[in-house]
């Protein structure tokens, strides 16, 4: 989660420059593309711990 806010954060410092320089700018979008790509493909499993069920050992 940390990962993801440093890199709204940086999105937003290029976002920043970007009205400065033009070829920042394009990085920047691109980025918050990526940004909103990352929790369209983490689903609602979780994240990292969705697979969790398979490690259980069985009583048997």
């Amino acid at each position: 989660m940390i990962l993801w806010i440093l890199l709204l954060l940086l999105i937003l410092v290029v976002f920043g420059f970007g009205f400065t320089m033009q070829a920042l700018w394009w990085v920047a979008a691109v980025l918050l593309v990526l940004w909103i790509a990352g929790f369209a493909m983490r689903g609602r499993g979780g994240g990292v711990h969705g697979g969790g069920r398979r490690y259980r050992r069985s009583r048997g």
